[in-house]
């Protein structure tokens, strides 16, 4: 299951959990669930309220404690000791550990001397174990992230009056794609930000997907600009939701006006031979109107890097582009064919509505036209007249 946070609002830990319940997570469950912890004096309340007319829920955990402050390492034994499954006992502890070496830096201090504040709370373990409870009541095994939206301003916290997004946000934050809006709230948390960090696998626009449900999570605070909810989509990604055929690959692309043109062969075998499943090369008017070639090269995600390195390498290319693509390929298989001119490997092409087509391999016809001394045109017309095809 793929499930999408669309963070137009920030991310907190109560608008996480609220929005996983708002997609189905029972707060029963949750509770029970939450209590094989060796935590004692807190209930979970969800209520459903309307922001800028949209229906969502509002998480509340209420505990007994009153400024009871931890630090990480009672924290990390609090969450590892217990018999909670062991993905979510990874999860949530990875999450913590963020929060962690996040503050360790922002303080100047050892890791395991990390005091916790706010973030130490019982409401905040609830909602850290509980969102990812949750993410595995609901089988999400792929999860993504919209850019996080920031606030501006300043907040009051236990160190006092700090900047928004807090320092310790934004540590957590390196590497994760942000953008800032003028609304003087605090929008992403140290634990929303950490949450983000940890379960999402990317960062950007709304991946291909067949949506199943959609979860609402409010926050506390009445925004100005916006409706203040994290919205979570839940489905099926467009893999998996349709044709097996149907596969998500990457283009590298870039375009060249002063490249001596005997270079691209070569570049084309190299690219071929790191992974590349189709190499082409288009005509192009450039800057200037002048002519030049675009290079694309077709891949699966974990060749692209290796792709674009040899494109650096043996082109005159400054920089390169890539996009995800989608394609849909009809299933084939490799295959022998008996001809009057020896055996030729073929492949056989199985059209949607069934039928099979026979399409000779170019170098085997090639091969026997040498061998053979005819020309390659003989070899194809006697492949296709052995196998009834046109």
């Amino acid at each position: 299951m793929l499930a999408y946070l669309d963070c137009f609002s920030g991310i907190s830990g109560d608008m996480s959990l609220g929005a996983m319940v708002h997609l189905g997570v029972p707060v029963d469950w949750l509770k029970h669930e939450i209590a094989r912890l060796p935590l004692d004096g807190f209930d979970i309340t969800a209520q459903k309220v309307a922001a800028n007319g949209i229906a969502a829920t509002h998480i509340d955990v209420l505990v007994e404690e009153s400024h009871h402050y931890r630090h990480y390492g009672h924290i990390r034994d609090l969450i590892g000791g217990s018999p909670l499954p062991e993905a979510v006992k990874t999860r949530s502890l990875a999450i913590f550990d963020r929060i962690a070496t996040a503050e360790a830096a922002i303080h100047d201090v050892a890791k395991e001397k990390v005091h916790f504040h706010e973030v130490g709370s019982m409401d905040t373990i609830v909602d850290v174990v509980g969102t990812c409870l949750s993410v595995s009541y609901l089988n999400i095994d792929t999860l993504a992230a919209s850019p996080l939206t920031l606030g501006s301003g300043f907040v009051t916290c236990q160190h006092g009056v700090l900047p928004v997004p807090a320092p310790a946000t934004l540590e957590i934050l390196k590497g994760v794609p942000v953008l800032q809006c003028r609304e003087a709230q605090e929008l992403v948390t140290p634990t929303g930000a950490a949450i983000a960090a940890e379960l999402a696998g990317g960062f950007g626009p709304m991946p291909g997907m067949k949506i199943e449900g959609i979860g609402y999570g409010a926050g506390t605070r009445k925004l100005k600009s916006r409706p203040n909810v994290l919205r979570v989509l839940l489905g099926q990604s467009v893999e998996s939701a349709g044709d097996p055929a149907f596969e998500k690959l990457v283009m590298v692309e870039c375009c060249i006006d002063d490249m001596n043109p005997e270079l691209f062969g070569y570049l084309m075998e190299r690219l071929f031979s790191a992974g590349a499943l189709d190499v082409c090369w288009v005509p192009v008017y450039m800057k200037k109107n002048r002519p030049g070639t675009m290079i694309q090269a077709l891949c699966e995600a974990w060749d692209r890097d290796a792709l674009a390195g040899i494109i650096f390498q043996e082109s005159t290319s400054l920089g390169v582009r890539f996009h995800d693509v989608y394609r849909q390929a009809l299933e084939r298989e490799a295959g022998t064919v008996q001809t009057e001119l020896g055996e030729v490997t073929v492949k056989r092409v199985t059209g949607q509505d069934g039928r099979v087509r026979i399409i000779p391999e170019y170098e085997a016809c090639k091969a026997i036209a040498q061998d053979r001394k005819v020309s390659l045109r003989t070899v194809y017309e006697t492949v296709l007249r052995a196998t009834g095809s046109k």
